[in-house]
């Protein structure tokens, strides 16, 4: 069972409009969490906040991920954090 933390991140995820495009444990229109927390490292945290805030292609294909300005940017940092730490 997820602690509530992660459910609380989830929940955040779906209120951010994330989950139209990205799933935990499997690619939609966008990577995988899984798959992100695979390819990234704890360290590249900043990076990963910047590029969810300004949105960005051609890193997992050719669909490009929009702007997400409206998300709050501590907000982003959670999500981030959380992808990171294997989405669960």
């Amino acid at each position: 069972m997820a602690s509530a933390p992660a459910l609380a991140n989830k929940d955040l995820a779906a209120k951010s409009g994330c989950l139209a495009c990205h799933a935990i444990d499997k690619k939609l229109i966008g990577p995988a969490y899984q798959d992100i927390a695979k390819k990234y490292k704890a360290s590249d945290e900043a990076m990963l906040v910047a590029k969810v805030k300004a949105g960005g292609k051609g890193v997992w294909g050719p669909i490009p991920m929009p702007p997400n300005v409206a998300v709050k940017d501590e907000d982003i940092k959670t999500l981030v954090n959380w992808i990171l730490a294997g989405a669960k």
